[in-house]
Formats: structure tokens, C-alpha cells, sequence
């Protein structure tokens, strides 16, 4: 099934776990680092770089783009390292998170709960995700490198449904 990022909301309430898609459209790279970062900002109350509600996040932080390439490799990092910040960003509108691996109960609940998704990746395929981003733009925090967070258009990305806005999960 392919979905667009601007249809994500609709078409999380009919995914189930498991269901291969191709995601096309604009997500936002975040790691660890900017992770922090967007909390500070949260907690002072003051605009983000991008606008969460509907947004995705992949958890990446990929390498500099090669000769006629518009970004490096660009694998997933392990979901479960953004536990402690999924559920309050989910709360506040994210759509959905690309990841590799299992998350806490906690994000679970709180995708069920907004009817969100979470996407997973394969790890060690950084060079073959690579050829679906089309785009890629650094828009914030530059200073943190390979963490800094970058816009990037996807073209029909192979993922599957790690766990679905039922709560249904691949790793049960």
C-alpha cells in the first residue's frame, strides 16, 4: 500500500501491524541530540523547526551525500533510544516515527492513543533507503552534525507497520 505523509492520520486507522507500505512525502530526521533539543525548545515554549502535528520523524542521522547524490547512507537507528520522548510528541500531534526494533509500552499507548503508527526500517539498508529520499535539506541544530535535523522527501519508501494505531505489534 503506498501512503502519503499528508494522508497519514487517515490512513493509520486502516494499517495493521505487519502490512508492508511505501511512504512518500517529507519527514524530519531526529536522534538522541535533537531530541534534547526539541524538548528545550518545547519547555521554553518556544516554535519548533517543523511543524509536529501530522509530522514524521525518522530516526536517523545520515552520512554526507556522495558525488551527484542528495544525501549518504541513511539507516535507522534503534527505536527504543527515543522512548522517553515518543508519547509526549505523539501527544502533541506527531504521525507517525521511523525506527528499527521494539519501543516501551508507553509509546505504544501513546500511538494507540492518537491514533498514530510507527514505521519500521531495515537496519543495515542505509544505502538502499538512500535511493528513496529525493531531498534533503538540514533545517536545524547544524551544530550537532550527523544529528542535526533535515527535511527530506521520500519517494515510495519500503517500510512495514512495527506497531498499528490498535496497538497491534510485529514483535508480540
Amino acid at each position: 500500500m503506498e501512503i502519503y505523509v499528508e494522508n497519514l492520520r487517515e490512513a493509520a486507522l486502516t494499517l495493521s501491524a505487519g502490512d508492508r507500505v511505501y511512504l512518500s512525502g517529507t519527514v524530519y530526521t531526529a536522534r538522541d541530540a535533537a531530541h534534547l533539543r526539541i524538548f528545550e525548545l518545547l519547555d521554553g515554549e518556544a516554535s519548533l523547526p517543523f511543524e509536529l502535528p501530522g509530522a514524521v520523524i525518522y530516526y536517523a542521522g545520515p552520512t554526507a551525500a556522495l558525488p551527484g547524490r542528495v544525501i549518504g547512507s541513511c539507516g535507522p537507528t534503534t527505536a527504543a533510544r527515543m522512548n522517553k520522548f515518543a508519547p509526549r510528541l505523539f501527544d502533541l500531534g506527531l504521525g507517525a516515527v521511523i525506527g528499527k526494533g521494539e519501543m516501551s509500552p508507553e509509546v505504544i499507548q501513546a500511538i494507540v492513543r492518537n491514533k498514530a503508527a510507527y514505521f519500521c526500517a531495515i537496519g543495515g539498508a542505509g544505502a538502499l533507503i538512500a535511493k528513496h529520499i529525493t531531498t534533503c535539506e538540514e533545517i536545524a541544530f547544524t551544530e550537532l552534525g550527523c544529528e542535526a535535523i533535515r527535511r527530506l522527501t521520500l519517494e515510495k519508501l519500503p517500510l512495514f507497520v512495527g506497531y498499528d494505531a490498535k496497538g497491534k505489534s510485529i514483535f508480540a
